[in-house]
């Protein structure tokens, strides 16, 4: 989609992956504002189809298909203010919860200048950025997402406070692509509840630049589908989503992965239309081993799984073969738990849950979730 941002007189021309299409030059004189303060909030999201495998710059090698999430949310605001002397780079403060974040500013300087060529005005303004997690700091949820998705949003809608004239549909799409820009699967929480990153030749509008919606209506069982995410391990992976995903590069295994995954994802678009419930499940497990099984066989390979996370697929796959409840599980990036279900079974998945699983994780800790629209501005 070609994109024409008005400032003032002056005219930036994005084509569809946002490229600057002219030459930029000061617009110091015709900012709207002089300073303000904007607060989205943003959740985390779950991929049941994975991609594992990207290339510059954050660019997936297959689509990914994900649930977003509802509760496990980033909650950010950004108080931006005019520079009086503008300096060399950034001026950026970071609060966690209201305290000084050092050790997370470099990450946020990175990712502005990823998005430089994008958000003109960012050298113009100085930036105090407060954020805060619905959800325990550390507790094992990728907060990633979340939070750049929100810090996206943010700087979107400064644009626009600014004299930006992007439309609210073209605000999304680019929140998607900044978002993109500082964690891939970031992309995918901007909307919900099911979106779509990646090219997929079956996916209409579907883009490597950006995530969109699913663009069917889905079945009603999977209308306010349940997440419950059992916390088995917190502490940090030994090796980053980072690290693994350019061990694709040169992996045995990886050009049929990706065809694999495409396929996955198109199975599961009719499955999501149709309510093929035994189909969701055996698409959902098979995507989650398939991506430790790409860690496992890398070099260096590397195990993120821990002997909890086999106990409690033992269990689930006990459980649903004793009672016919469709219970499944799909992991992330990392040891803990994703256990999915209908909301209609939600009382007796907890149950089951409460006896059997939480004794495995971490201080028997879980949170419940379910889908989400996306993100909500404060």
């Amino acid at each position: 989609m070609k994109s024409i941002l008005n400032i003032g007189q002056s005219k930036l021309i994005f084509v569809e992956n946002f490229i600057l299409g002219t030459t930029y030059r000061s617009i110091d004189s015709l900012y709207k504002k002089d300073q303000g303060k904007v607060a989205f909030t943003a959740p985390s999201n779950i991929a049941l189809v994975k991609y594992w495998g990207k290339r510059p710059v954050q660019l997936p090698e297959n689509a990914s298909l994900s649930f977003t999430l509802s509760e496990c949310r980033t909650e950010t605001s950004i108080t931006y203010k005019r520079r009086k002397d503008k300096g060399v780079g950034f001026s950026i403060a970071f609060l966690f919860e209201g305290e000084p974040k050092l050790s997370f500013e470099p990450k946020i300087h990175t990712f502005f200048d990823r998005i430089a060529p994008y958000c003109l005005f960012l050298n113009d303004f100085e930036f105090i950025i407060n954020s805060k997690n619905t959800f325990p700091h550390s507790s094992g949820i990728a907060s990633s997402a979340s939070g750049m998705s929100a810090l996206a949003m943010c700087l979107v809608e400064i644009e626009n406070e600014l004299g930006g004239s992007l439309s609210a549909e073209e605000r999304i799409e680019k929140a998607s692509f900044l978002a993109r820009l500082g964690s891939g699967s970031a992309c995918r929480s901007i909307e919900g509840p099911i979106t779509i990153w990646g090219k997929h030749q079956k996916i209409k509008g579907s883009s490597d630049e950006f995530a969109v919606p699913f663009e069917h209506e889905i079945a009603s069982v999977f209308k306010n589908y349940q997440d419950t995410v059992l916390l088995i391990d917190k502490g940090e992976k030994q090796v980053s989503s980072t690290v693994g995903h350019n061990l694709m590069h040169g992996h045995p295994f990886a050009k049929t992965r990706f065809e694999q995954a495409n396929a996955n994802l198109d199975k599961l678009s009719s499955v999501l239309q149709n309510g093929d419930i035994a189909q969701f499940i055996e698409i959902v497990e098979s995507e989650a081993l398939t991506l430790h099984a790409m860690m496992m066989t890398s070099l260096p390979y590397f195990i993120l799984m821990k002997p909890n996370t086999l106990e409690m697929i033992n269990s689930i796959w006990n459980y649903r073969k004793e009672t016919g409840v469709p219970v499944c599980f799909t992991l992330d990036a990392g040891a803990n738990v994703h256990v999915l279900y209908p909301e209609k079974d939600k009382e007796a998945v907890l149950a089951f849950i409460e006896a059997e699983l939480a004794e495995k994780c971490q201080n028997r800790q879980y949170i419940c979730d379910y889908l989400g629209i996306g993100i909500k501005k404060m």
